[in-house]
């Protein structure tokens, strides 16, 4: 039975997340936190129930003075601006701890004079700090400079709300060096929950899969290219702004949209390995993919490398090298693979793990002991 399990629940704890608009990789690591506080009200600037399919119903959620303007997930990046100040407007109530959620804003919410504050960090706010030339191409050209004065500001209000949190949790290695990088912070990893038990060993397959929103920095088209050099069927579960141009370049791919997640764990099963060509902060479709028995041919980068064990689980590929990825594909026959290897390595990474590993720290941390590593 897990320590978290038989322990004295934690009294007054406050939850904190960006925005729950929809229910992705964020998101899902964040229920199983308010799992894990199940008494405690949820605080975060936007909220739609029916796209979190009523995860939270059994929570109290607060939102900001953002609802007010009906903001969906397709155009809340137009408001980024807006966001630090509507958070720092975000009055919580007494409590002993906040726990806070974040790839953006809500590291940055005034906890109650007294209260710890821990923050569970996926990344420091892409957009305002190493992908701003990204954030600028996705606005009109006669709004650039007045976002790019918004990102300079956000970067300062950043480094002043990193200053008010107790404790750093970053998701991974690349997520610590980034927290250190940018916000001059230090933190420990504790990897995001998996849910691991969605998924049985398939029976594998001919298509390679690749899973993942279609936008350019998830780097499908070095996947698909890789594929066709290699002359393997492969499938795509997803859909973005780039789906069009991808299904034009590539005629042979084929393109599924969204899948729930029973279809997902189906296909999984049935693929011959998951491509996974994007730097990620961690990469929960890797874990997936070992989860349900199959190998991972990953970019040697990010959060892969603390995911996929080299030579048994997967293989690596070079980042943005398409014909090394095409060489990697060429190699998972000479794999001594075994699938159930693979479903043990990803267990590592199952929700009851997380859930264990986070309340341990969070304990360490009200109790006021050192937690310079990772528990």
């Amino acid at each position: 039975m897990n320590d978290h399990a038989t322990a004295e629940p934690i009294d007054g704890v406050v939850l904190a997340h960006d925005y729950l608009l929809v229910m992705r990789g964020a998101e899902r690591a964040f229920a199983a936190i308010a799992d894990l506080y199940p008494r405690a009200p949820i605080y975060t600037l936007l909220y739609d129930r029916e796209g979190t399919r009523a995860r939270f119903d059994g929570h109290s959620v607060r939102t900001s003075f953002a609802q007010r303007f009906g903001i969906d997930q397709e155009h809340f990046r137009r408001f980024l601006p807006i966001y630090p100040t509507a958070i720092d407007r975000m009055r919580l109530p007494e409590c002993r701890l906040v726990l806070s959620s974040s790839s953006a804003f809500a590291h940055g919410v005034r906890a109650p004079a007294d209260a710890v504050h821990v923050c569970y960090c996926y990344t420091p706010f892409r957009y305002a700090w190493y992908e701003q030339e990204r954030a600028l191409a996705e606005v009109p050209a006669p709004l650039r400079p007045a976002l790019k004065l918004a990102l300079a500001r956000s970067r300062r209000w950043d480094l002043a709300a990193s200053r008010r949190v107790d404790s750093y949790v970053a998701i991974s290695e690349l997520s610590r060096e980034r927290i250190r990088r940018y916000l001059r912070r230090d933190s420990v990893v504790i990897h995001p929950p998996v849910e691991t038990e969605r998924f049985s060993i398939g029976p594998g397959g001919d298509e390679l899969l690749v899973v993942g929103e279609l936008v350019r920095h998830k780097r499908a088209h070095v996947a698909l290219e890789a594929a066709t050099l290699a002359g393997v069927p492969v499938r795509v579960v997803g859909d973005g702004p780039e789906r069009a141009a991808l299904e034009q370049e590539f005629p042979g791919a084929i393109f599924a949209g969204r899948l729930d997640d029973t279809q997902l764990a189906e296909l999984y099963g049935r693929s011959r390995a998951l491509v996974l060509a994007s730097m990620e902060e961690f990469g929960i479709t890797a874990v997936e993919a070992q989860a349900a028995g199959r190998p991972v041919i990953a970019a040697r980068a990010g959060g892969a490398l603390e995911t996929v064990i080299e030579g048994r689980t997967g293989l690596f590929a070079e980042l943005d090298q398409p014909r090394d990825f095409a060489r990697a594909i060429g190699e998972l026959e000479t794999l001594s693979f075994d699938p159930r290897a693979a479903a043990e390595n990803a267990a590592r990474f199952s929700v009851a793990e997380f859930q264990r590993r986070l309340d341990a720290h969070v304990r360490a941390v009200l109790a006021g002991e050192s937690v310079s590593a990772a528990p």
